[in-house]
């Protein structure tokens, strides 16, 4: 395996090349793997593929002008060493030989010819061909600027590393989102919110002065997948991350990831003017506050020319923001954003909000506080909305707000790190629950009006465009906790660029890279990949239910939570279960939250007979004798998945032990232990649930249904006080 830290060595040609080449040739693929090389580990390919790609491996013909040149003839030398075991000449004028020949028009007189097929392709965007350039056979990475040629030296690894041919190759992408971000919740104290892969990847305490190699790996993991923004630190800001001390820290990352196409950006403290600044207010309307932020603004650019902008979370969970002067989100986020637009900026307000006083439905808020301010806000804002109007659940419908907002440039949040899908230790693929929502059809202008269309653009006529997912990185070996958590890393990535992929097909490019090409691993691991997240549902949150998770650490079941500061911070406010039914009622005879659905979803998700049985308990409160389309009364099928969801991962289980010796042993058995874990888990949640759920119905299990292994007492008094990722 070839090590993926970047540091010094491999910018001296001969150096890191010649031992990485002498090792390969060594020891093949017999090293141990840790997980670090993510799916870049350019293992060397089979000697039928290997003839076929060395007959262009003879030379690399590519400007080295830029910082982005290099890092893009780097890349593809390192990819060619590993895969192919060869050490093509690197040149900037072709030779003789078969040769893969980057650049853009204006850098490369090879590539001055293919001018008009970048036009369409944009910013960005990026040509693969197969050509014939006077005698030469040569494979051309073309883009309209040096990030996009970068792009396509990964994209043209990635056709390598999954066995793809390169005859009459002919590849055209672009992205169809402007803004593809990376939202870090990392503490200036280096703990991260909700993070599951050990500590903060930013050593803020060393920074400037001591720049971690593994800052490269990062940025070139993050352009591998052509995403192309970092928010540094926490939503729950800390004022001091706009501090001159921190400003400069963060400049050193900006200089890092610049090459490879990443902006970075900030989460900021609304509060700032009076906590750092010295102000006796952070009212939006007021001059002083507003003359404070340009400044801040200024002192920003001046150390980071192309910083991205602001993230915000404001009158959120007790952050302080607009609504404590009695102005509008919209207010605040064009404080911000007339702050920012003389450099380019833009501020991503998020519209996760709810009241200080519990609502009638949790659900129905951020709707309610957001659609009034449609065509108030700054062009250079994006509203950040979460997938569902909850909270990152298992599953949710999409949030309301996608479709009933088309004067606002609306920007998805997705949560990469599983807050309530088993932290790191369930195997549980986000590939389909990211395209449920993207592909599920808001029908705001009609049929077809999807959620991607929502977020692209293209459905309402926005140029500004983005989609955000809270990352998963920590400093742990594997980046995500463990190995298969990278995969949901790298799903987001994928769809981020192109929101209409299938998730199967990223999955197979995904355990191709990053397990084996061999067929016989590829297609049952991508089957347990595809299988596992509606397993997490079945023994989690079957048939609607949502944030029935223990308070405050959301580890393991905790249906039976009540009491407390807030009853929307309860489990029995969301699933209202008693001896008659379950379900929490928004229908138009309950909360009326169907309503803010354009009227076609609406009646669908208001009829008990129509609404879609994954999501029926969300919608309705039925009763237990509810007759299900298995034929089966609605408690018997509640149990029924549950158990489903148990025996999947079992399934799961015995899959992965039929891999062993065609995955290496390092891996093999670190998921095996994994699995483990989240059988036990998995039996955990379903036992729980169903104690709990009889001890309010009364009814018998279902024929052949186990009863569970204790009582429902010992369920409730299992305490876990320092379960990883809860707030501080």
């Amino acid at each position: 395996m070839l090590p993926l830290t970047s540091g010094l060595g491999d910018r001296r040609r001969g150096g890191w090349l010649g031992v990485a080449l002498a090792l390969l040739a060594c020891t093949g693929t017999a090293w141990a793997e840790d997980g670090y090389a993510l799916w870049m580990r350019y293992v060397p390919v089979d000697a039928t593929s290997a003839g076929g790609y060395r007959a262009h491996a003879q030379e690399i013909v590519a400007p080295d002008r830029t910082a982005t040149q290099r890092v893009a003839r780097e890349e593809l030398e390192r990819g060619l060493a590993g895969l192919l075991g060869v050490t093509p000449r690197l040149r900037t004028t072709l030779g003789d030989g078969g040769a893969f020949v980057l650049g853009t028009p204006q850098s490369s007189p090879w590539v001055a010819p293919f001018r008009r097929d970048l036009q369409a392709l944009g910013d960005q965007g990026y040509l693969l061909r197969s050509a014939r350039i006077g005698e030469r056979d040569v494979i051309v990475v073309a883009a309209r600027d040096d990030v996009g040629v970068l792009y396509g030296v990964f994209h043209l690894l990635r056709l390598m590393q999954t066995g793809a041919s390169l005859d009459r190759l002919e590849v055209r992408e672009s992205p169809a989102i402007a803004r593809r971000v990376l939202n870090h919740w990392d503490n200036l104290d280096g703990y991260v919110e909700r993070g599951y892969a050990g500590g903060s990847l930013w050593d803020w305490h060393t920074l400037p002065d001591w720049q971690d190699p593994r800052y490269i790996d990062y940025a070139r993991a993050n352009a591998s997948l052509g995403i192309n923004g970092s928010v540094l630190n926490n939503v729950n800001a800390n004022a001091l991350s706009l501090s001159p001390d921190y400003l400069r820290k963060a400049a050193t990352l900006a200089d890092v990831f610049r090459p490879y196409g990443i902006r970075v950006y900030l989460s900021a403290r609304f509060s700032a003017p009076i906590e750092i600044g010295g102000l006796a207010t952070a009212d939006p309307l007021d001059p002083d506050v507003q003359r404070w932020w340009r400044k801040k603004a200024d002192e920003i650019y001046a150390l980071i020319p192309d910083f991205g902008g602001f993230l915000v979370k404001a009158n959120s969970e007790g952050q302080p923001g607009p609504q404590d002067y009695g102005r509008s989100h919209a207010d605040g986020a064009n404080l911000l954003a007339d702050a920012l637009a003389p450099h380019g900026g833009v501020v991503m307000w998020r519209a996760f909000v709810y009241a200080h006083d519990v609502p009638e439905d949790r659900a129905k808020q951020a709707y309610n506080e957001f659609v009034g301010l449609d065509g108030a806000f700054r062009r250079n804002v994006l509203l950040q909305v979460k997938n569902g109007p909850i909270d990152f659940q298992p599953r949710e419908p999409f949030h309301p707000l996608f479709g009933a907002m088309p004067r606002t440039p609306l920007m998805m949040e997705f949560q990469i790190t599983k807050e309530y899908l088993g932290f790191a230790t369930h195997l549980v693929y986000l590939g389909p629950l990211y395209e449920e929502v993207l592909h599920a059809d808001t029908h705001a202008r009609g049929p077809g009006s999807t959620v991607a269309r929502v977020i692209d653009g293209s459905l309402d006529g926005h140029a500004l465009s983005g989609i955000a997912g809270v990352a998963n990185i920590g400093d742990d070996r594997t980046w995500s906790g463990s190995h298969f958590d990278q995969a949901n890393w790298y799903a987001f990535g994928r769809l981020a660029w192109n929101p209409r992929q299938s998730g199967r097909d990223i999955a197979a490019d995904w355990v191709a890279m990053t397990f084996s090409r061999d067929p016989d691993v590829v297609a049952p691991v991508v089957d347990m990949m595809m299988a596992s997240r509606e397993a997490a549902v079945d023994y989690m949150t079957p048939l609607g239910l949502h944030h029935v998770m223990a308070r405050g650490h959301h580890y393991g079941p905790g249906p039976w939570v009540d009491g407390g500061p807030r009853a929307d911070w309860t489990s029995v406010y969301y699933h209202r279960a008693d001896r008659d039914g379950i379900g929490f009622d928004r229908t138009s005879h309950g909360s009326d939250a169907v309503a803010q659905y354009a009227p076609a979803m609406a009646r669908e998700f208001d009829d008990v007979d129509r609404v879609p049985e994954s999501l029926l308990l969300w919608f309705h409160h039925v009763p237990w004798e509810h007759r299900m389309a298995s034929g089966r009364p609605l408690w018997d099928e509640l149990v029924h998945r549950y158990t489903r969801g148990v025996r999947s991962v079992e399934a799961m289980q015995a899959t992965w032990d039929r891999l062993q010796g065609r995955v290496d042993a390092e891996r093999h058995r670190h998921v095996a232990a994994f699995l483990r874990i989240q059988r036990n888990e998995a039996q955990w949640w379903r036992d729980a649930s169903v104690a709990y759920f009889q001890s309010l119905n009364g009814r018998a299990l279902p024929a052949g249904e186990t009863p569970p292994a204790h009582p429902l007492a010992y369920y409730e008094s299992l305490q876990f006080p320092f379960a990883p990722g809860d707030g501080r």
